[in-house]
């Protein structure tokens, strides 16, 4: 009787009912590698968000806690405490932040939105939420104020009025400040918006409100009229109180300040224009810009400071925006680098009342935050501890690597500490409130950014925290002294002719590698000493093809129209003896986007250049951009492709290895039928293994120089996939690589080095590498590249020439994006590499050759073929994944993870928990696969492809960790594991500490004694439901917060809290209250009963004898 299997039917049901299936192929008696990662190891959230926030509007201090707050246009709010404590909110309408004002030290912060919504956070949890929210419905909200140690918030409107909010509730109060009863009965117009609103720092009972028509009112909240009114012909931005409440200063549109007696409403009695020109004959000065903000800020031991931003002549055209600081007889003039949107003085004291002594500024930039030490001559800035340079150039892209070797950061920061900058203020940073995380994550993690300025920046990004190491410009390589008659000043590389487009780099030789815009790699090795290079090592590429028309069959990749052919064979030159650009071509057609530099250049300890490759015009046609880019240090190679063919670089040695036409890679085994177009010029044969000029350099002229390496499987960034399925590239370009130790052939028994290439139009082959020798010989022995594939013939200029192909190891659909190797056992097998060492010291030989030794890759060796496969290659294409058995290269698994769409990004990472495949879609899905059965562990609609740098930015790295530019100048970071996502609340920082608030200002005995200190105002009396009413409900809409009763506990304490604390505790009583209530009713009722048996007893037993009982 035949054995019923039912695996095989469930196998048949899934291929059935799945759109998308992920298909075993093969015996699957010889793959039964047992898989322990699993779904519920997976969980995606958001971790932190770094750099500057994006577009800001406004920002607000905790003067106590020491907290900064920033707002921004797109409704974002980031709060700031000391350096790695450091926060993200987001306020679901996406409007802009216009103001925000903080409940001193009370953990709590009011956040007003251009949409006319105010909304209070609660601060004491460590993802802030918003507790309560106040929709205005039918008036526009323009300023807002909050004063120290109250409950009332008053918010003035465009038509002029004032509400006041009950902060604990939310709820408005009927008591309402109308612009008709504020200004001068006999004025017939309106006075315009409300700009400013504070309370007179000695009379609680004295609001001063100023309307943007230059109108400004001291209103009576007692008796609810005005007590005075000062009128100015000019705008007013701007209103600043005099600690002791007898002054005002305010800023107007015409550059001018004004300062004002409080009893003495008819002209101020001092008119400043900062930056005015004053005239001779005594007539008005010129206007000037306006002044946006002023403030006035006492000392107890000296002259008052009066710091505003704006007001420059208009005649400064050019000139960079300033803040200037007026004090005493002295006026500086800081300027800034940025437009300023708003400035905060830090002062010593929280209370308006007392002398203020302010000893910091802190001034809010469209791109920087600028804090400005007032206590130290000349006014220097402190160094600022965020990582808000991120934008410092636009970032093109960027790199993420987890779990790092340990003593990389210490190298990297021993470098880069040097690059510092000096001048800045000795004092400490004043921003320090907030209390670091308690996270137990360790392993060291490292973001790289390449900029448009041609930088690379290295960041320290361990226990989700980010700090800058080091800094690399790539342009010193280059002459900037460009001429207009060079072609590709403007045709190639238009503004940004140094900007980094791929980067590639090996954390554990130390070894970088980087190709720019304007067709350029240049390889960098890491030296803890300082050298000078009298000559740039340079080597020029020359690549170029032909278009032909083509039939592309149904089953591989994208459909297209033309793909390129190698047109005249691609050639290279050598490193010429003295820097030069020039080629040896006689036509004098080769000519390079960018000219390395000629004159010696000394290199500080860091990343220093050890070769530049250049690809040159060819017959006036400029060279396409290198899309693909790998390095390996055990191998002492570089390689680089494009849309024309790829090429291989042995820079210990400084030559081309390999230069060829995509086509040429196929052979006789073309997919595609494609031929040339015309014949060209015969080649030398090189029996495939290398493809050299003649003018290229001979191995006694080839410079030595160290080694270098990377890691191509997870960390190398191929853009072209997504440009590839946007725009429909017609061209087969080269779209990833991926060096290891593998089965180059079908049926090989043993491990050569190789390197994979995969194509934009999804096919993947194999070049074999001979390496020499380490020690001298691999300095002198030229590397072999063997083909791979079998033999085919071309005719070349009627002669036969022998070619030979590359195996095709696979095909999929879509360009490739990430190739990976596991061994026998499953586990990942990362390329073998070299360890980090000194270059530009001389070690002995004997050591030297045991430093460059490659490290050997442990596979298990199959005793049968038949029954045991010793490697698996996992490749990943934009629509699908495959998983090929080595050496047989059979296709064991493979699974289409998109049809709809595309993915931009994909990677194979290595979990606490085995190795996935982590993949981002251009739909906003991220998706996580198993390897080597690519069985679905996770799909989430996260994050929609909004803009091309999210494609350009997005990485996924080891242990579950990924980022993204979710803004110009902002880094977002997200995790993908269970294990963090429930460790994260531990790794957070936390904002709210308990501190002490100071002691209020000593009001001294005579001001006691006759009644001239400060003056305190019942606003619950004057503000409350009882002596003002209800307010208006059609005004504004209540809307309860996503906080809860959690929140609120949080809120509830301090001065503002007393209230809602006891409204908390009544809650959380009542139900104990009730039963308490309960069970003495039933004590009472047992009382009665007891009663009533007792008195029915004593009746009976009444008139008996004592012996009777």
């Amino acid at each position: 009787m035949k054995k019923f299997n039912i695996r095989k039917v469930l196998d048949g049901l899934k291929e059935v009912s799945s759109s998308t299936p992920s298909v075993q192929v093969g015996p699957q008696e010889n793959h039964l590698i047992q898989e322990t990662i699993q779904s519920d190891h997976f969980q995606l959230c958001k971790t932190v968000r770094h750099g500057f926030p994006y577009q800001p509007s406004s920002m607000a201090f905790d003067p106590v806690q020491k907290i900064l707050a920033i707002g921004t246009q797109s409704g974002a709010l980031r709060l700031f405490g000391r350096p790695g404590v450091e926060c993200y909110c987001q306020h679901e309408s996406g409007a802009a932040v216009i103001q925000l004002q903080f409940l001193v030290n009370e953990g709590a912060l009011v956040s007003a939105l251009a949409d006319d919504s105010v909304h209070l956070w609660n601060l004491r949890q460590k993802r802030p939420a918003i507790l309560h929210s106040l929709k205005f419905n039918r008036e526009r909200i323009t300023f807002c104020h909050l004063p120290f140690q109250s409950k009332w918030l008053y918010i003035g409107t465009e038509r002029g009025n004032i509400h006041i909010v009950n902060v604990e509730s939310f709820t408005l109060s009927g008591y309402v400040i109308m612009w008709n009863k504020a200004i001068e009965l006999s004025s017939k117009a309106h006075p315009g918006p409300v700009v400013h609103i504070s309370d007179n720092p000695m009379d609680e009972g004295k609001l001063i409100i100023g309307f943007e028509s230059g109108i400004v009112v001291l209103w009576d909240l007692k008796s609810k009229k005005a007590d005075y009114r000062y009128t100015y012909d000019e705008a007013i931005h701007s209103v600043a109180w005099h600690h002791e409440g007898k002054q005002f200063i305010c800023s107007h549109s015409d550059g001018t300040l004004t300062i004002w007696n409080v009893r003495g409403q008819g002209k101020p009695i001092q008119t400043i224009t900062p930056h005015g020109k004053q005239p001779k004959d005594g007539k008005k000065p010129e206007p000037c810009k306006p002044i946006l903000k002023v403030e006035y800020k006492t000392t107890r031991n000296g002259e008052p400071f009066i710091i505003l931003s704006g007001g420059l002549s208009y005649d400064t055209v050019g000139r960079r925006p300033c803040l200037t600081v007026m004090h005493g007889k002295s006026t500086a003039v800081l300027e800034m680098d940025y437009p300023i949107v708003d400035f905060l003085t830090l002062c010593e004291t929280p209370y308006p009342n007392d002398f203020q002594e302010p000893y910091a500024v802190v001034v809010l930039l469209e791109k920087d935050l600028v804090v400005i030490d007032l206590a130290q001559n000349g006014y220097p800035i402190f160094e600022n501890p965020y990582p808000l340079t991120i934008h410092e150039s636009p970032v093109t892209c960027c790199e993420y690597f987890a779990d790092c070797p340990v003593d990389l950061i210490p190298a990297l920061y021993s470098v880069g500490s040097r690059q510092k900058r000096q001048g800045y203020s000795k004092k400490e940073w004043p921003i320090s409130g907030g209390n670091w995380g308690q996270g137990t994550q360790s392993y060291p993690e490292i973001i790289i950014t390449g900029h448009a300025d041609g930088t690379v920046k290295f960041w320290d990004a361990s226990a989700i925290m980010l700090q800058v190491l080091y800094k690399l410009k790539t342009a010193k390589v280059f002459d900037r002294n460009r001429s207009k008659e060079d072609k590709g000043s403007t045709e190639v590389s238009d503004e940004d002719p140094f900007a980094i487009q791929i980067m590639a780099w090996c954390p554990e030789s130390r070894m970088l590698c980087v190709a720019g815009v304007s067709a350029n790699v240049i390889i960098y090795r890491f030296s803890k000493l300082e050298v000078t290079t009298e000559v740039v090592q340079l080597l020029e590429v020359r690549m170029q093809y032909e278009l032909n028309d083509i039939d592309t069959p149904d089953g591989g990749g994208e459909q297209t129209s033309a793909l390129p052919t190698p047109g005249a064979s691609p050639q290279t030159s050598g490193p010429p003896s003295h820097p030069s650009t020039s080629s040896n071509n006689s036509d004098g057609s080769n000519i390079p986007c960018l000219k390395v530099r000629s004159t010696p250049l000394k290199q500080s300890p860091g990343y220093q250049v050890d070769l530049v490759v250049q690809l040159v015009w060819v017959s006036g046609e400029p060279p396409q951009q290198i899309t693909s880019l790998a390095l390996n240090s055990s191998y002492g190679l570089v390689v680089f492709g494009n849309s024309n063919g790829l090429a291989v670089v042995d820079y210990i040695q400084k030559t081309v290895v390999l230069n060829l036409g995509t086509v040429e890679l196929y052979g006789s085994n073309d997919p595609y039928q494609r031929q040339p177009r015309s014949p060209r010029k015969t080649r030398q044969p090189s029996g495939g293994l290398c493809d050299i000029n003649e003018g290229s350099a001979t191995s006694e002229d080839r410079c030595k120089s160290p080694t270098s390496d990377h890691r191509d499987n997870s960390f190398s960034r191929s853009r072209s996939s997504s440009v590839t399925s946007i725009d429909k590239e017609a061209r087969e370009a080269i779209s990833s690589f991926h060096f290891c130790d593998a089965f180059a052939r079908k049926g090989d028994s043993t491990l050569t080095p190789c390197l994979y290439v995969g194509t934009t139009l999804g096919t993947v082959l194999a070049l074999a590498l001979t390496l020499p020798p380490a020690g001298e010989q691999r300095q002198l022995q030229p590397v072999l590249i063997s083909p791979t594939g079998g033999k085919w013939d071309i005719r070349r200029e009627g002669a036969m020439e022998n070619r030979y192909s590359y195996s095709m190891l696979v095909r999929l659909k879509g360009s490739i994006m990430r190739m990976a190797f596991l061994d026998s056992t499953g586990s990942l097998q990362p390329p073998p590499y070299e360890p980090w060492y000194e270059p530009n010291v001389t070690a002995d030989g004997e050591e030297r050759e045991k430093v460059r030794k490659r490290r050997p890759v442990s596979v298990s060796p199959s005793t049968s073929q038949d029954l045991s496969e010793s490697q698996y290659a996992v490749v990943c294409s934009e629509k699908q994944a495959k998983v090929v058995s080595l050496p047989s290269q059979t296709c064991i698994h493979k699974h289409s993870i998109t049809e709809a769409s595309f993915i931009l990004r994909a990677d194979v990472v290595q979990m606490s928990q085995g190795v996935c495949v982590a993949c981002f879609c251009a739909n906003g899905h991220i998706m996580t696969l198993s390897v080597p059965g690519l069985r679905p562990l996770m799909d989430v609609n996260y994050l929609p492809l909004t803009d091309m740098r999210i494609a350009r930015t997005f990485c996924f790295t080891n242990l579950g960790q990924a980022m993204y530019l979710c803004s110009p100048t902002e880094i977002q970071r997200i995790t993908y594991s269970q294990d963090i996502c429930e460790n994260l609340q531990e790794m957070l920082g936390e904002l709210f500490t308990p501190v002490e608030t100071p002691e209020a200002p000593n009001r001294g005995f005579f001001k006691g004694l006759f009644g001239g200190g400060a003056q305190s105002l019942d606003r619950e009396e004057l503000f409350g439901e009882i002596a003002s009413g209800k307010a208006n409900r059609s005004l504004a809409q209540h809307i309860p917060g996503p906080g809860g009763l959690e929140g609120m506990k949080g809120a509830a304490s301090g001065v503002v809290g007393d209230l809602a604390r006891a409204r908390i505790a009544l809650d959380e009583r009542g139900q104990k209250l009730g039963e308490l209530d309960e069970r003495t009713a039933a004590m009472m009722a047992s009382a009665d009963v007891f009663s009533k048996h007792a008195h029915e007893m004593m009746l009976k037993c009444k008139d008996k004898k004592w012996y009777q009982f």
